[in-house]
């Protein structure tokens, strides 16, 4: 089922960094001595300002500390700041949902009962600690040119039957994360795994097409526009709605069989120097106006039920209901750190695509 999605370039990086990118939002206020909300987030800054810049609005005393740094580093940094006794963020945003769970599971965020905390959906919210904020599901991505006469594959079995019957027209055209280097390819495939038991044959497939893998949305889409690809498989919807907004030729499809749906988290650290700015601040990226901002100007789909109007989530919900899976916000997403079970599913990965 093609429909549209709003775009969004968002980096989701696995390497570690050293430093974060730092920005300042002076108080609205012009006062000096404000109070200070430190944020560290993987989403990139001037996709997050219209956010902060609202927050700062309605919170014309309080300024903002923007760190912008990736997954592991937000977790590692909150893990070592706790340990050794000092201070660390107000609130964390991260797309890694196995380690913002781990740092809530942990003891590394505290509790935040706000207003919207028990409407929110069961599925996104661990113990009013973690919140998932936002609603991203995995989608197959295609050349339009390529399918004139034919519309492309809607579900998985039907994705399967294609490559066979296209057999070596298609070698080497298509494209899908690797689960070794990418965080999300990972989850995604995990998730495939205990959704559908015959996924091995999806993958057996793929490797018998000579598929071709990256750690990044971006290697795969700009192929697929430019028609060295014909298909990519499990590609994050955020990133591409927005290569399919400013190229013509890449279509979207939500698999009919069904769709993972990952979130992005946010929780208020445990050893945070002002857990009541946290607090203030995920309240308000839960609030209507916070998650209206999130869907039309962050353009990112959103959880809060309140949002309907122009959410793409409320639209999928709409026209996929049951078929849509998102992935819990619990303690079950930490077996994608267990290593030994990591390193088992990619082997067998490997061994299908016969990589090995």
């Amino acid at each position: 089922m093609a429909i549209r999605l709003f775009p969004l370039c968002i980096g989701l990086a696995l390497a570690q960094v050293a430093h974060a990118e730092v920005t300042s939002f002076a108080a609205r206020s012009g006062r000096a001595d404000a109070p200070v909300l430190v944020v560290y987030s993987s989403l990139d800054q001037p996709i997050a300002r219209p956010m902060i810049e609202a927050f700062q609005k309605a919170n014309v005393d309080v300024a903002v500390r923007y760190e912008d740094m990736l997954t592991g580093e937000i977790h590692d940094r909150i893990v070592r700041e706790t340990d050794g006794g000092g201070k660390t963020a107000d609130f964390a945003f991260s797309s890694a949902m196995d380690l913002q769970v781990k740092l809530a599971n942990d003891g590394y965020a505290q509790p935040s009962r706000l207003p919207m905390s028990a409407r929110w959906p069961d599925w996104a919210n661990w113990r009013d600690t973690a919140y998932a904020l936002t609603f991203e599901p995995a989608v197959f991505v295609y050349h339009k040119p390529s399918f004139t006469e034919k519309a492309p594959p809607a579900t998985r079995a039907e994705f399967v039957a294609y490559l066979h019957a296209q057999g070596d027209a298609v070698y080497g055209r298509i494209g899908t994360y690797d689960i070794e280097r990418s965080g999300v390819g990972f989850l995604f495939m995990s998730r495939d795994q205990e959704q559908f038991d015959d996924i091995w044959s999806v993958v057996n497939a793929m490797g018998e097409a000579g598929v071709k893998l990256y750690s990044t949305s971006q290697a795969i889409l700009e192929r697929v526009a430019d028609g060295r690809f014909v298909l990519g498989y499990n590609i994050l919807g955020s990133y591409a709605a927005d290569w399919a907004s400013n190229h013509p030729e890449v279509g979207i499809v939500l698999p009919k069989d069904y769709t993972v749906v990952m979130s992005r988290i946010g929780l208020v650290p445990q050893a945070a120097a002002s857990p009541d700015l946290g607090r203030r601040f995920l309240d308000f990226f839960m609030s209507k106006e916070g998650q209206t901002i999130l869907t039309r100007q962050l353009q990112i789909p959103a959880v809060n039920p309140d949002v309907a109007e122009g959410n793409t989530a409320s639209t999928m919900r709409e026209l996929l209901g049951g078929q849509l899976k998102p992935v819990p916000v619990s303690p079950g997403l930490m077996v994608y750190l267990d290593q030994v079970k990591r390193a088992r599913l990619i082997a067998r990965w490997n061994e299908v695509l016969r990589l090995q």
